[in-house]
């Protein structure tokens, strides 16, 4: 079977994973939505309810699933398959495969729905009513804490990306002033296709921001102050989360990220249409000899590190910040729930997809000489094969640049320069896909920390209840600069192989917690037949991901002397255990419960009892 497997052509793994996919959307996804959580158009979202123009702004669909995929797309989906490829190209497919329509996409479009039904509140808030406040209040700083990780760890990665890279930064920074464009027009205007046209506008100047990059990074002499080093890069990003955590909506974030949907989408589509054509075949087989674990890219074993290494593309808890942050305050239709959250998460599946191709067709050697350090790579015995040439054709050193974003971007670079007269822009498109995964990262890192905000105003306000205002500028300001200062301060002072491994297992963690608490409130409804489907992965993620934990603390971080990790890893465990028992406690509360009541939507839920 492994036989018929090795060298197998891309094109086929394509096509097995878009008919995964919409199998999964239409008969899964919309089973759940239809038949589990009965949504229902004429009930009136949050961001009807309490639209204010801030935060809480009714949005049209697309627009939202912009947004919402440009936020949750970050660098998991892109960087967790190709590191991943360490163990072959099957553990990961398979893991994307299943993971994104039986655990990833559930996930996201329950807790969407929890808070849409939940005043488009923070997962700590559905906690501390789905379960009890101990809870929701251990829910909150563990949500928190992970939050901060994560944006730094996203952050770190779009600084690798960015600094001294001139046309990188400048294509990045010209999407601020064009989604302000964007969003002024599409909020002002009258005009009954205002949305249609305010996309043609920005796409058409993205276009033409993109096809100037080369021109931009001839002419120093001009642009030279958006070269910047790794310090001031690493100060940067975090100001600029300030400001889209601070400014409306509708003027930054939400056009931005919509924005950069369509390069996101037109790139992966551009790269499934290149695979089409050349249809390269995979020169990773379909497992290594790393799959019992010593490799020099991921330590640990295929099983459990598989589930943690591809944290986004296939599962992530990060989704959960954004599903219960921005979007379910701008949800236009109760029955969207399935388009935003469970489309949006198949649709960041096949970028993981895309992202698995591109680095198996690498020769394996190349691949490891890139994502592993020189002492690793010349203890695996191997030597390079196009190596040398592709570092001349992309006028770049290649080897020893572990992380995945590089040969990432070599891999999307070779499938392009394969088309008919592509063959001398390999280093145009090496750029161009070093600039494409910066603008992926940076989007989540806007709304994140636009989410970060928001649960910060939410724990401060139980102490002074003046910051639960969202509209009170000094708690609005002052949350946002603790938040992002938190995170950036990581950002400036730390290095990605410090904080990525800890941000996978409190990423899956997260995931898993969520998963449970959206089988509380499943049981809650009277839905407890239907239970299984967020109780099970929510159960078998908790088992995984406590198992590497660990296996980090007691096989890595220790044996390395590195206590501070080990003691990171640990609490945050400890944490989401609390929350875990607490919520697994409240199960028992509610199958004993057979008091029922009908609750503000008009539907009949069994009656909550705070212990």
């Amino acid at each position: 079977m492994l036989d018929y497997l090795t060298g197998i052509n891309a094109v086929t793994i394509l096509f097995v994973s878009l008919c995964v996919f919409a199998i999964g959307y239409r008969f899964y996804g919309l089973y759940i939505a239809q038949k589990v959580l009965v949504v229902d158009s004429q009930r009136a979202t949050p961001a009807e309810k309490y639209a204010d123009g801030q935060d809480y702004v009714k949005t049209n669909k697309f627009v939202l699933f912009g947004h919402h995929f440009a936020a949750i797309a970050a660098a998991g989906p892109l960087l967790g398959p190709v590191l991943a490829a360490q163990f072959g190209y099957l553990p990961g497919l398979l893991w994307i495969l299943i993971g994104c329509v039986l655990a990833g996409g559930v996930h996201d479009m329950v807790v969407l729905f929890c808070s849409v039904r939940h005043k488009g509140k923070s997962l700590a808030y559905i906690a501390s009513k789905e379960v009890d406040k101990t809870t929701g209040f251990v829910a909150s700083w563990a949500v928190l804490a992970i939050l901060i990780l994560t944006l730094a760890g996203l952050s770190i990665a779009c600084v690798n990306a960015m600094y001294n890279s001139l046309w990188s930064t400048y294509t990045v920074a010209a999407t601020i002033p064009i989604a302000i464009l964007m969003g002024g027009y599409m909020q002002y205007s009258k005009h009954p296709l205002r949305v249609t046209i305010g996309t043609v506008i920005g796409v058409i100047l993205l276009f033409l921001c993109i096809l100037t990059g080369p021109w931009v990074a001839e002419h120093p002499e001009y642009f030279g102050w958006l070269d910047m080093d790794k310090k001031t890069m690493s100060i940067v990003i975090p100001v600029y989360g300030f400001f889209a955590s601070v400014l409306p909506v509708w003027l930054l974030l939400l056009p931005r990220d919509y924005l950069s949907t369509f390069l996101k989408v037109g790139t992966i589509v551009a790269l499934a249409v290149g695979i089409v054509f050349v249809a390269p075949h995979f020169q990773m087989p379909p497992l290594t000899k790393f799959i019992g674990g010593g490799g020099p890219i991921v330590p640990g074993p295929v099983i459990p590190f598989i589930f943690i290494t591809i944290a986004c593309g296939a599962l992530s808890g990060f989704h959960a910040t954004i599903g219960t942050g921005t979007t379910p305050k701008m949800l236009d239709n109760e029955k969207n729930v399935l388009f935003v959250g469970y489309g949006a998460m198949l649709t960041e599946g096949f970028v993981a997809i895309m992202a698995l191709v591109a680095a198996c067709v690498l020769v394996p050697a190349d691949y490891f000489a890139i994502n592993s350090s020189a002492e690793h790579f010349q203890a695996l015995g191997m030597a390079v094969h196009d190596l040398p040439r592709l570092e001349a054709e992309v006028q770049e050193s290649l080897a020893a640049r572990p992380g995945g974003s590089v040969s990432l971007a070599v891999g999307m670079a070779y499938i392009f320069s394969k088309i008919p007269w592509m063959e001398q822009l390999m280093a145009y498109w090496y750029h161009f896909a070093i600039m494409f995964e910066a603008v992926f990262i940076l989007s989540a890192v806007d709304a994140g920390t636009r989410v970060g905000r928001f649960f910060l105003q939410e724990m401060m306000g139980k102490v002074y209840p003046k910051f639960a205002d969202k509209n009170w500028l000094p708690g609005l300001i002052s949350t946002s600069i603790v938040f992002t200062g938190a995170w950036g301060y990581l950002v400036y002072s730390g290095d990605i192989t410090n904080i990525w491994p800890l941000f996978g297992i409190s990423n899956q963690l997260l995931a898993s917690v969520t998963l449970l608490i959206g089988t509380t409130m499943l049981i809650r409804m009277n839905k407890a037949k239907y239970a299984w489907m967020t109780g099970v992965p929510g159960v078998l993620m908790t088992i995984i991901t406590m198992w590497a934990g660990v296996w980090l603390i007691m096989y890595q971080y220790l044996p390395a002397g590195k206590n501070l990790l080990a003691f990171l890893s640990a609490f945050v465990m400890v944490l989401m255990g609390v929350v875990i028992w607490g919520t697994v406690r409240r199960w028992f509360v509610l199958l004993k419960n057979h008091n029922v009541v009908k609750d503000e939507y008009g539907v009949e839920v069994k009656e909550i009892v705070q212990e």
